[in-house]
């Protein structure tokens, strides 16, 4: 987050401009016992918004399905079927999945809500990291990946946004079974859409002659081992088809630096020929992998109840849930009663003025959605948010580094943010 001293000069869409005043009340959305607070990711099928359970003031993420699109596109089945799977899994390497909602037009997937942020930033923000430190999130990776396998659940879409870290500093994989919400299996056994992330996707997944998602999720947790190591892509390409011929030759160089048993291992992941790949339970067995392995501790419940995925898809009102607004007051504090003063007037401290803008910029690695929210503090001072609403994180920062560079002469950076510069 940034402070911008003033934006006047900036060119700039103004989407959904609204004025909000010194109201002592706020409206509160309740689905079903869950608060629902702000939108922290975008997708094309699903919106993700901040959430907490009144009852116990847990915090959630709260995933929302459009019911229209869904059926649409035929997915009702599928997302029936991996959500009722995602319920039984329950592995200390992947957001659990609480519960599942649905109202006359929407479907609500409540997630585990997750606070350490992106794996990724901490590349961003540090560079490479060192061998024994990458080891230990791709242990946790391969463990959440094989675990997930077995039970019949593919990702299909492993990429930055999905890898998530905890409190702890332990990886989360999110969206299991969620990602590709239009994928079908044919008769054949495999399937046939080609989708995720251009960098993370596996060769068979481009040539759209069918795959096995297995092997196809092993090979984008082969780039991201390479990208913690390295500190860059393997296979990247200003130009889209120069990138797929890379990808479909497994053309890409190690670094020097890779100790000889983190290259060996990197080249049989990233084996073009997904017959020849190596397998998880070969990962396993691998002298660089084993150094230091803790596999997962935890216990499996099997008593999982799956009424509520059953009633989602039920187009009966009585197991609708009930979504309302409510209007609550607000307790003043100081600041807002000296606003009241006719002498003095803070209202602007209190978001007189909120503007949301957003870019969508098609990059290599598919459109980049940025959504940006502007608050006037004061009448010459913003303060203004920029995240990535959708789109590949590494292009994300790339974007808003060359933002920032553009607007350092408005821009107050704090002691962190020069940091990162150096």
């Amino acid at each position: 987050m940034q402070i911008f001293r003033s934006l006047k000069n900036c060119n700039h869409k103004r989407i959904s401009p609204h004025k909000s005043s010194m109201n002592p009340s706020k409206i509160k959305r309740l689905v079903g016992k869950y608060e629902v607070g702000r939108t922290i990711g975008e997708g094309t099928f699903a919106k993700v918004k901040f959430a907490r359970n009144s009852e116990t003031g847990e915090p959630v993420a709260l995933k929302i399905l459009d019911k229209e699109k869904v059926l649409k596109h035929k997915m009702a089945e599928q997302i029936k079927r991996e959500v009722a799977t995602m319920k039984l899994i329950k592995h200390p390497n992947v957001v659990r999945l609480y519960e599942v909602m649905g109202s006359k037009t929407k479907i609500f997937i409540v997630l585990e809500f997750v606070t350490g942020g992106e794996l990724f930033d901490k590349i961003v923000n540090h560079g490479r990291m060192r061998e024994d430190e990458a080891r230990r999130y791709f242990q946790q990776l391969i463990n959440a990946v094989d675990y997930c396998h077995s039970r019949g659940v593919f990702h299909r879409d492993l990429k930055p946004e999905n890898l998530l870290l905890d409190t702890y500093g332990n990886l989360k994989v999110s969206d299991f079974g969620l990602s590709a919400l239009s994928q079908q299996v044919r008769d054949d056994g495999l399937l046939h859409t080609t989708c995720g992330t251009p960098n993370y996707v596996a060769p068979e997944v481009l040539n759209d002659r069918g795959y096995d998602g297995a092997t196809a999720d092993l090979w984008s947790c082969g780039v991201i081992l390479f990208v913690l190591l390295a500190g860059y892509l393997p296979f990247d390409d200003s130009n889209l088809i120069n990138l797929y011929k890379k990808i479909s030759a497994a053309e890409f160089t190690c670094p020097h630096w890779l100790s000889f048993g983190a290259m060996k291992l990197i080249t049989r992941i990233l084996d073009p020929n997904p017959m020849t790949r190596i397998t998880i339970p070969e990962i396993l067995e691998d002298e660089w992998f084993k150094r230091d392995y803790k596999p997962p501790v935890f216990e499996e419940k099997e008593d999982t109840n799956l009424d509520d995925v059953e009633a989602v898809f039920r187009d009966s009102e009585e197991h609708h849930v009930m979504e309302k607004k409510e209007e609550q007051p607000v307790a003043m504090n100081a600041f807002e009663l000296i606003s009241m003063s006719k002498g003095l007037n803070l209202g602007n401290l209190f978001d007189v003025e909120q503007m949301r803008l957003q870019n969508v910029k098609a990059g290599r690695k598919g459109n980049l959605n940025v959504a940006t929210e502007v608050f006037q503090v004061a009448p010459s001072l913003h303060m203004v948010e920029v995240r990535k609403a959708k789109g590949d994180t590494l292009e994300f920062h790339k974007f808003y580094k060359n933002l920032s560079t553009c607007l350092e002469d408005v821009v107050w950076k704090t002691e962190e943010d020069m940091q990162e510069m150096k």
